[in-house]
């Protein structure tokens, strides 16, 4: 397969991988647990529906939920999840109307959520030709995975998911040291988990940059260049991504573009969407 044919397959795969609210019973909203903070505003325990939870299933501030306290409903992503396990695990059954099966399914969601999350990163690296050579062991873990999220409920209890990450976080380290080693060489590297809280990294050429876990809370990235770099697991909260460009980074979700700020000017890959809040953060930067 064409190496442009195979990234749209990718890309039109991890769309596939995003939440389609309309087909779930707003598992999300229900299973979780909230601690009151920046990101929400009130103490919730996993089980209990959120106040905010309308009989449709719909979310009664959606389009106020900054504005109310709750940043972080705009940033979770379930990857799919939650349609997955309303429409195919429990054929359509919802918690209000099968009591008897909520607390099974609150159990479930977050399980189902770490395998779509795995499915995420492992459609896209099948799409990276520099990884051509991991491709076999690729796909035969992303079936894995898929025959996993098609499990019986009663069965997800006994699935290791922990040790199926560890497994498929090995192959994509592998994947990502393919990629990045076709970047150009630069003076200045960071590793895994580096701690960049609040950095100046405006205008840094961060091409294939291993950033892994690192921690970019609050950084000025403001046009940068992270292409070919490695996001997986950063932390891209209030990072300032104006400018930067996005295409071709390594493992970048909706979750982290949704708690950066950006503008018109930023490029993501194709597989992501330019958030709402970006227009407000846009009209808010200073000229000049």
């Amino acid at each position: 397969m064409p190496d442009d044919v195979q990234t749209a397959v990718a890309d039109d795969g991890q769309k596939a991988l995003r939440a389609d609210c309309a087909n779930c019973f707003a598992l999300c909203c229900v299973a979780l647990t909230l601690t009151a903070s920046s990101d929400f505003a009130i103490d919730k325990e996993a089980g209990r529906p959120c106040p905010n939870l309308r009989d449709d299933f719909g979310c009664g501030i959606h389009t106020r939920l900054r504005a109310k306290g709750f940043p972080g409903c705009t940033v979770y992503d379930c990857f799919g999840a939650g349609q997955k396990v309303s429409q195919q695990t429990y054929g359509g059954r919802d918690w209000r109307s099968s009591p008897d099966l909520a607390a099974q399914m609150f159990q479930v969601f977050p399980v189902m959520r770490q395998l779509h999350e795995l499915l995420w990163y492992l459609t896209e690296a099948l799409a990276r030709p520099e990884a051509r050579s991991l491709h076999t062991e690729l796909r035969r873990a992303l079936e894995e995975t898929e025959r996993h999220t098609a499990r019986p409920a009663v069965d997800f209890a006994a699935l290791d998911v922990g040790g199926h990450r560890d497994q498929v976080a090995a192959l994509l380290r592998r994947t990502s040291g393919l990629v990045r080693a076709t970047a150009p060489r630069r003076t200045k590297r960071y590793r895994a988990g580096a701690d960049l809280f609040g950095a100046r990294l405006r205008g840094a050429d961060l091409r294939g940059a291993d950033l892994r876990g690192a921690c970019l809370i609050a950084a000025d990235l403001t046009g940068a260049d992270l292409r070919l770099a490695d996001l997986i697991g950063a932390d891209l909260r209030d990072a300032d991504l104006s400018g930067a460009d996005l295409t071709g980074s390594l493992f970048l979700t909706q979750a982290q573009v949704n708690a950066s700020k950006g503008d018109g000017r930023t490029t993501l890959p194709p597989a992501l969407d330019r958030p709402a809040h970006w227009t407000a953060h846009a009209r808010a930067r200073p000229k000049g």
